[in-house]
């Protein structure tokens, strides 16, 4: 399997195109606009509080960590800042629907307002939490990946949700509920959905490896990003 890093087969010829990728894009997309909005909800699991996005968000992870594993971190990172754009697009439309007057006769503007009004410092705090965070799992894993020789994808999948979820749970709760919620509640909540979401990503790890060596094999591609321009600002795929 050829080091997709390098771009080119031994004739010189350009390796394929990936076939797959925007199949692994769009669903990691999916999952990001499906778990904003199901954060609009709580819920309580085992006496402790989450929202309802919760149960979706860290699946986001295991796609990131699908991406970068097999496509490498320039590609991910193109498709984190379509997941971002596509974030902020819904924020800003579904703002505008709610803003929009309702037809007469339509009796559910309040209903509907209390589910679809963002507020705009949460959709913030959500934006800039899931850039970082993902941006950070996909940055730990590339490195390890190479400092590994490719070796221990667990230690790689687990290790770069330690720290990309702590990230984004950190900056989530501060950006969005600092000086809203008490501090103690603040440490709560975050405390218990890091871990969770670690927990998360930790059994779903037999998964990961299914879909990271199906993707391998079909697509004939191993990324190495031993010469990947890391910044996330970089828009190419090199």
């Amino acid at each position: 399997m050829k080091n997709e890093s390098e771009s080119q087969a031994e004739d010189g010829k350009p390796t394929k195109e990936p076939q797959l990728l925007l199949v692994i894009a769009i669903a990691f997309v999916v999952c990001l606009l499906l778990s904003n909005l199901a954060a609009q909800k709580l819920i309580q699991v085992f006496g402790y509080t989450f929202t309802a996005g919760i149960l979706l968000f860290p699946v986001t992870y295991i796609f990131g960590d699908c991406l970068t594993e097999v496509y490498g971190y320039a590609r991910t990172r193109s498709v984190i800042w379509c997941g971002l754009v596509a974030s902020a697009f819904m924020a800003g439309f579904m703002a505008l629907v709610v803003w929009i007057s309702p037809a007469d006769g339509w009796p559910f503007q309040s209903s509907f307002s209390s589910v679809y009004a963002m507020v705009p410092r949460t959709v913030l705090g959500s934006i800039i939490a899931y850039w970082a965070g993902e941006f950070l799992n996909s940055y730990v894993l590339a490195k390890l990946k190479v400092i590994n020789g490719g070796r221990r994808l667990w230690l790689r999948t687990i290790l770069s949700t330690v720290f990309g979820q702590l990230l984004d749970t950190v900056l989530f709760l501060v950006i969005a509920f600092a000086g809203v919620l008490p501090t103690s509640l603040l440490i709560q909540a975050a405390w218990s959905g890091y871990i969770f979401k670690v927990l998360y990503e930790a059994l779903a790890t037999p998964f990961t490896y299914l879909i990271v060596n199906w993707l391998k094999h079909k697509e004939g591609i191993d990324v190495y990003d031993s010469q990947t321009n890391f910044s996330p600002f970089k828009f190419t795929s090199k």
